[in-house]
C-alpha cells in the first residue's frame, strides 16, 4: 500500500491498552491515524482532511459499543464508497454473523487475532477488498439468500407495507420515526405493529426483531436529516 493512500478511525475509548494498539498501527501501517469517540449520534460529523482517493477505515471496537451505537455509525457513513465500516474485538463468529445482520460490514476482526493478522487484514481492506471468513461469508450468503427470497414471497402473509415496518424495528425506531419515515400516522403504526404481532405470533417488539433478523435484510439506517413532514395518511 502506497503511503497516503488511507486513513484509520480507531472507535474506541482512550486508555493505555487502546494507546498501545494505536501505536503498533501507526509504526507498522503507512497511513494516518486518529482515535476517537466511539459514541456517535445524529448531530455527530466527524469529517477528516483526505485527497478524493483515499480510503477511510473506520474500525469500531465493540467492547464498547452496543447495537445502537453500530446502527449509528452505520448510517452515518453506509451511503459513503470511500469509507470502510468494519468491527474489532469481536468474541466469535456467531456474534460477527449477527452484527452483519444489522449492519453492512466489509471487515472483521477477533479478540483473538494477532497483530500481525490485524495488520495483514488492513492493508487488504484499504486496497479494496473484504476481510471476512469463508465460513462467515458463507453464512451471510445463505442468509440474505432467503432474504432475497422473502422479497419476493410474502412471510407469514404479512403485507409489503408491514414488511417494511417490521424491518425498521430492527433499526431501534420508535412508533414515531417509523411514522415520519413512512409518511403515516402513529396510529397507522400501531395498528399494523398488532397485526404484525399476531401473523408472526410474537408478543412484543424485541421478539419481533428477532424474527426480523432471522427472516429479513437490515433495514436501511434512519436518516440524519428531519424528514420533511407530510400529512399523515392511512
Amino acid at each position: 500500500m502506497e503511503l497516503g493512500k488511507g486513513i484509520i478511525l480507531l472507535a474506541t475509548d482512550s486508555n493505555p491498552q487502546t494507546q498501545l494498539f494505536a501505536d503498533y498501527l501507526r509504526q507498522h501501517m503507512q497511513c494516518e491515524l486518529c482515535v476517537v469517540s466511539p459514541v456517535v449520534s445524529n448531530e455527530t460529523t466527524i469529517t477528516v482532511e483526505r485527497s478524493p482517493q483515499d480510503r477511510v477505515l473506520i474500525m469500531l471496537d465493540m467492547d464498547h459499543l452496543d447495537e445502537a451505537a453500530l446502527q449509528a455509525w452505520h448510517a452515518q457513513y453506509h451511503d459513503q464508497p470511500q469509507w470502510i465500516l468494519t468491527i474489532f474485538n469481536l468474541k466469535n463468529e456467531e456474534q460477527a454473523a449477527q452484527l452483519m445482520k444489522l449492519v453492512l460490514i466489509q471487515g472483521v476482526f477477533y479478540r483473538t487475532d494477532s497483530l500481525e493478522l490485524i495488520r495483514k487484514g488492513i492493508e487488504r481492506l484499504l486496497d479494496g477488498d473484504f476481510w471476512i471468513s469463508r465460513t462467515l461469508m458463507t453464512r451471510m450468503i445463505d442468509f440474505y439468500r432467503r432474504q432475497q427470497m422473502n422479497c419476493y414471497r410474502p412471510a407469514c402473509g404479512i403485507t409489503q407495507r408491514e414488511l417494511e415496518i417490521i424491518g425498521l424495528l430492527g433499526s431501534g425506531a420508535s412508533n414515531n420515526q417509523i411514522a415520519e419515515r413512512l409518511f403515516v400516522s402513529e396510529y397507522t403504526v400501531k395498528s399494523h405493529l398488532y397485526n404484525i404481532f399476531r401473523k408472526i405470533n410474537v408478543t412484543n417488539r424485541m421478539q419481533a426483531v428477532n424474527w426480523a433478523r432471522q427472516n429479513l435484510a437490515p433495514p436501511p439506517p434512519l436518516s440524519l436529516q428531519r424528514t420533511q413532514r407530510h400529512s399523515p395518511s392511512h
